[in-house]
């Protein structure tokens, strides 16, 4: 019998150490589960808090204002420290940053439900979403530097669906465990599952090789702010950013008080169930990828946006099959737009790519912190048409701005 020794790995040659990773490759497949499982992870534990907030105001004596808290908080620092961890990233790197805020996630989230009060509650939950910013501000530049251009749309739509399968699982998966299980430890599995997912990401991930590290100072980070904004287009894409995830989180965040009421009067486990549209993103998102990489983003960008608009025009109707129908279709048009946008900023973002990511992404929560507030104040004055009227016109603004990007020239490397 031959014992066979194992032979030692070689390092990759120069051509291979500069090569871009391709569609078809091992390397492709593990660089999309990783950021798969990492968006997945990222998106549950920022939102399973959601379906247990009437749980949480019972077991601490809440209002449901104060309740709400638990989420928002976490959407805030998160907010606050995209601002930090994409320049951060653009000098210590990609891949460390986001394993090491993938695992403090998971371990503040497995540390909540042994927080003595509400306080101490909220304090792991702002540590949570300032953890998770760092995964979500970087991962859009790793694909960007990575990735071979023309895969990079197909990539950054497979990172997308992965946040939108999160959410909505993090939604469903924390729901039904309340109901059985007290809300500790259905946090804790959430938890535990998201570590599984932080060691996954980390044994997964290819390291960097087209990273260049960009040394943390003001100045740096004052010239990369002047470059992306006064860039022709990364400052629409940031509006963009703020416009459509503005008219999205309103329309999930009022949608369910229309189908509570008469004529419907659905209970709120089936309203938390409609978060299965976010099922659509999933596959929107990749396919408006692969659309992109063969036609142009600037082709596929706005009938994303339009058929938002299509989507919602069909929720101001008063049968809940048509609702239903335009749920799904404005979840569809968004995860596909979004998914274009994000990968958009990393074409456009030739230097410090990770402060663009994070100003998109900032962007991104301000628009859902701004008008998902906003979109209150319409439905109590008009219901749900009002609630509509807001979210056309973010829209139509967003569809004017793809337009004007739809125009501008791809910008090239300089020499």
């Amino acid at each position: 019998m031959k014992i066979l020794a194992a032979s030692p790995v070689q390092p990759p040659s120069a051509a291979e150490t500069m090569r871009h990773i391709e569609k078809g490759t091992a390397q492709f497949r593990r660089t999309n589960w990783a950021l798969f499982a990492g968006g997945f992870a990222t998106f549950a534990l920022l939102y399973c808090v959601q379906p247990m907030l009437p749980v949480l105001s019972a077991a601490f004596a809440l209002s449901a204002a104060q309740s709400s808290l638990a989420l928002s908080i976490s959407t805030i620092t998160l907010a606050i420290g995209l601002l930090l961890t994409g320049p951060l990233s653009d000098a210590l790197g990609r891949k460390p940053v986001m394993v090491a805020a993938l695992c403090a996630a998971a371990l503040c989230t497995l540390l909540t439900p042994l927080m003595p009060n509400w306080h101490a509650l909220l304090l792991m939950r702002a540590l949570v979403g300032l953890s998770l910013s760092g995964l979500v501000a970087v991962a859009m530049s790793y694909l960007s530097e990575e990735i071979h251009p023309q895969h990079l749309g197909l990539a950054m739509g497979l990172y997308i669906s992965g946040n939108a399968l999160g959410g909505m699982s993090g939604r469903l998966v924390s729901g039904v465990l309340v109901d059985f299980v007290s809300w500790q430890a259905a946090v804790a599995t959430l938890g535990g599952l998201a570590l599984l997912a932080a060691l996954l990401f980390w044994r997964l991930l290819p390291d960097s090789r087209h990273f260049r590290p960009t040394p943390l100072s003001f100045a740096n980070l004052a010239n990369g702010l002047r470059l992306h904004l006064t860039d022709r287009g990364l400052p629409w894409l940031f509006l963009e950013a703020f416009l459509l995830m503005g008219g999205f989180v309103t329309l999930f965040n009022y949608i369910g008080y229309r189908l509570l009421e008469a004529p419907y009067n659905l209970s709120l486990s089936l309203v938390g169930l409609l978060s299965v549209v976010y099922l659509s993103g999933t596959y929107s998102s990749t396919q408006a990828g692969l659309l992109a990489d063969r036609l142009g983003r600037h082709r596929v960008f706005w009938p994303a946006i339009l058929l938002m608009l299509g989507g919602l025009l069909l929720t101001l109707f008063a049968s809940l099959a048509l609702i239903l129908v335009g749920m799904l279709l404005f979840a569809f048009g968004f995860f596909a737009a979004h998914s274009l946008a994000s990968s958009w900023v990393g074409r456009r973002a030739l230097q410090a790519r990770g402060q663009a990511s994070s100003l998109y992404l900032f962007s991104y929560y301000l628009g859902s912190s701004v008008a998902g507030t906003l979109g209150g104040l319409f439905w109590q004055r008009g219901g749900w048409t009002g609630v509509g009227l807001f979210i056309a016109a973010l829209l139509a603004v967003a569809l004017l701005v793809a337009l004007h990007l739809s125009r501008l020239p791809p910008k090239q490397p300089q020499a």
